[in-house]
């Protein structure tokens, strides 16, 4: 089976990346392979479903840039393709007067990377986007939005097929064989043959680069989030979406309330290392990828850095009433039982030899290839313009 591409991973990346190309190429051969029975199965699917603004990302960044780009494509694609989304802003409180400096910070990196609209938001006017919520100073960023990316993802494929792609389930890359003019994609059931292979596997990305021969210097470590939902009548209490000042040593942004565009308010996430790349329940364990990681040098680097902020988060996983006094700092009133467990997700994130967690998206360019190799938030919101990137790289190599 002889393709011009051949895509791995059903994620939203891998699906903007095919559209892309399909639209660069109208006729190229593509064909995309999901290991899994449906697409958008692991970190496209288990995410919250913010449409990000950009306010947190370093200017000039792969992830300010495409974030921005991005978030302007995603909008306009729903609004091209009637998919249901809503710009209703978030709040960035600090909530107490020792988090008003990286407030600060926040708030002249969001007017770097052009966001003019936002605003700060004095003690006495959170009220008035947030009545529940605890604070001494916030940024208001009315960019922030809500969407359901699954069916991103569904509309795209529609769009892929209709252009004249195919896609493919249950097709897991067991084998890739590279040779000087084509690479050769091996699964269970057949062999793809393409001059040009884009590496979309999140997860795993990691592993089929170096399936595919590359000798790489990161490793996907995965980091699972766990979230609650607010009991419906306990809903009133966020109106939007509300988020903590975040660590800026620490690549996850805390507890936070969001709105969920089907009316859920979720609570979470705290940010745990995971036993199982896709290890969704505390009982998910593959003994060979947790000693992988912790063998990482560059993991054992990160938890001797980060032990104490780790054992937190794993105290808040078991423990119940911890996980609700750390979203009591943002709203007091949440108690215990107004929680209730909602779906986990996984992370992939990149961390490198020397201990590095990777901040910015990861992409590296071979003659026959093209690897994603760390693209964790704001990855779904940034997903078109990532897409025409790889799109654009790729179609290079097949002039």
């Amino acid at each position: 089976m002889k393709y011009d591409y051949v895509i791995i991973g059903g994620g939203i990346v891998g699906l903007a990346s095919a559209y892309h190309i399909l639209k660069l190429q109208p006729h190229a051969k593509l064909v995309l392979l999901e290991k899994e029975p449906a697409l958008a199965a692991h970190q496209t699917g288990h995410n919250s479903g913010v449409i990000h603004s950009g306010i947190y990302y370093k200017p000039g960044s792969l992830k300010a840039k495409n974030c921005l780009d991005g978030y302007n494509m995603m909008v306009d694609f729903c609004a091209e393709h009637g998919i249901k989304f809503d710009l209703c802003g978030k709040l960035i409180v600090a909530v107490n007067d020792d988090e008003l400096p990286e407030l600060e910070k926040l708030y002249n990196r969001g007017h770097e990377n052009g966001l003019t609209k936002i605003t700060y938001v004095n003690k006495e006017q959170i009220a008035d986007y947030e009545p529940h919520l605890n604070g001494v100073k916030a940024i208001h960023v009315p960019y922030t939005g809500i969407i359901d990316y699954t069916e991103v993802c569904e509309k795209l494929a529609e769009l892929v097929t209709n252009m004249g792609g195919d896609i493919y389930l249950n097709q897991k890359a067991e084998d890739i064989i590279v040779e000087q003019d084509y690479t050769q994609i091996v699964t269970p059931f057949n062999t793809f043959i393409t001059s040009t292979l884009v590496n979309c596997a999140g997860l795993y990305c990691d592993k089929v680069a170096e399936l595919a021969g590359e000798k790489i210097d990161t490793k996907i470590i995965p980091f699972r989030g766990e979230y609650f939902m607010l009991k419906p009548e306990k809903r009133y209490l966020v109106k939007n979406l509300i988020y903590p000042v975040p660590d800026p040593n620490f690549p996850f942004l805390g507890v936070h309330f969001t709105r969920m565009i089907n009316g859920d308010i979720e609570a979470g996430p705290n940010a745990v290392f995971a036993f199982k790349r896709e290890g969704y329940l505390k009982s998910d364990v593959d003994l060979e990828e947790m000693f992988e990681s912790l063998a990482w040098p560059g993991f054992q680097k990160v938890a001797a850095k980060y032990w104490k902020t780790g054992i937190g988060e794993f105290y808040r996983s078991f423990s119940k009433s911890a996980f609700t006094k750390a979203l009591q700092r943002l709203i007091p009133e949440v108690q215990e039982d107004d929680l209730i467990p909602a779906e986990s997700g996984v992370r992939a994130q990149a961390c490198d030899r020397s201990g590095g967690l990777l901040d910015d998206f990861k992409i590296i360019e071979r003659a026959n290839a093209i690897h994603v190799l760390n693209a964790p938030s704001p990855a779904a919101t940034s997903s078109l313009s990532i897409g025409k990137t790889i799109a654009d790289l790729a179609v290079k190599k097949n002039r």
